[in-house]
């Protein structure tokens, strides 16, 4: 498993070791001293997955204090890109976004730490997306950034996507009265 540090501190890129022979493929998903030694912490409570048609956009997602959530997420079926937003004021990346592509080919993992809003658009029909988190949600503690924030310029490659009503009215990054230190 080899796992690396992204352009943005703390995002951690984890791609697992797959064998492959004439029966299929197989991988680890996990591992605890692998993670832990990276220092990702292991104490996940909750674990999500979505199915979803080809082009929806689901995002951007945030958990506030104290429900804040890191995230550890890959595609088992299908692909996406990946994205997420520095929402970290102290940090000299605050609003910068970063885009990676998961897929059920290179079974690609990305830590998200917490004070990161998340969103991903999926690139082919019937995309299973699974993540741990490290917190249990918290429906007074969510929140998130309009998707295509005209600040953030995030390139989702799809000007139409399939997004909820929910999504839809997201505030901007600017409007946003709380972020994280």
């Amino acid at each position: 498993m080899k796992l690396t540090e992204l352009e943005i501190k703390g995002l951690i890129l984890i791609e697992p070791n797959v064998f492959h022979d004439d029966r299929g493929l197989f991988f680890e998903t996990f591992s605890i001293p692998k993670l832990e030694n990276s220092g990702i912490p292991v104490h996940f409570f909750q674990e999500n997955q979505s199915l979803s048609h080809k082009g929806v956009l689901r995002g951007l997602h945030f958990q506030l204090p104290p429900y804040e959530q890191g995230k550890l997420v890959r595609v088992t079926k299908g692909s996406v890109i990946d994205v997420v937003v520095d929402l970290r004021k102290s940090s000299s990346t605050f609003g910068q976004h970063l885009k990676v592509r998961l897929d059920d080919i290179h079974h690609r993992m990305l830590w998200i730490p917490p004070g990161f809003a998340h969103g991903f658009i999926t690139l082919e029909e019937n995309t299973v997306f699974l993540y741990k988190v490290t917190k249990v949600y918290n429906k007074e503690s969510e929140g998130g950034i309009l998707w295509n924030d005209p600040d953030l310029n995030i390139d989702w490659g799809n000007d139409q996507p399939i997004v909820s009503e929910k999504d839809r009215v997201l505030p901007l990054l600017q409007n946003l009265k709380t972020v994280f230190n």
